[in-house]
């Protein structure tokens, strides 16, 4: 069964408080950096209700929650940028073992491209970056769960092309470009950033 809407209610709140600290912090809001994301291991089979419930509310609904709270005032301003951090696994690259991942995944690009589309004439943009594997603490985390972590980690590096793991640095200046002036003319946009995984 999907998450209760007293669950919905409470994440909408916590939103709607954070928003409002916002609000009264700043004056205007220039860039909202969305970077969530809760990665689940298996196949459909794997991901019962319960799973696929906590990965839509992470991974999905909390884009929308930031983003329609934190867009009117964009709005007002007739600027801003919205940075959506997805992943190369949606649906652009099926990966093993990342049925709702990816399903998430793909639903961000597509979060992406609609509000793109829906408020290029409002001077909002909206970019969203496809990183492949990142050698982040969570990734290490997933790695030493695995039954043969060394044999897990380099499973993980024969994968990429570039044989290497991306860094978090990369992943933030591709952040920064777009968040900036300087990508004034991008929007709409799915980056990847994944070391030749895909080609």
């Amino acid at each position: 069964m999907f998450v209760s809407r007293s669950k919905y209610e409470e994440k909408e709140a916590q939103v709607r408080k954070l928003e409002a600290r916002v609000q009264e912090a700043l004056d205007k809001i220039d860039v909202l950096f969305h970077a969530v994301g809760f990665v689940h291991h298996g196949t459909i089979l794997d991901c019962d209700e319960n799973e696929f419930s906590r990965s839509i509310n992470v991974n999905i609904f909390s884009a929308y929650l930031m983003t329609y709270n934190l867009l009117p005032k964009m709005l007002k301003q007739k600027k801003g940028s919205i940075v959506i951090v997805s992943s190369a696994a949606s649906n652009v690259k099926g990966a093993p073992n990342r049925f709702i991942y990816g399903t998430t995944k793909a639903a961000l690009n597509g979060f992406v491209k609609a509000i793109a589309i829906d408020h290029v004439k409002d001077g909002i943009r909206c970019n969203a970056i496809l990183p492949g594997t990142v050698e982040t603490p969570s990734w290490e985390g997933r790695v030493n769960m695995a039954d043969d972590p060394v044999k897990a980690r380099s499973d993980f590096i024969a994968r990429q092309a570039m044989g290497r793991l991306a860094q978090p640095e990369e992943i933030a200046s591709l952040a920064t470009y777009l968040a900036s002036d300087e990508s004034d003319f991008v929007t709409g946009t799915l980056n990847l950033i994944d070391g030749g995984w895909t080609l």
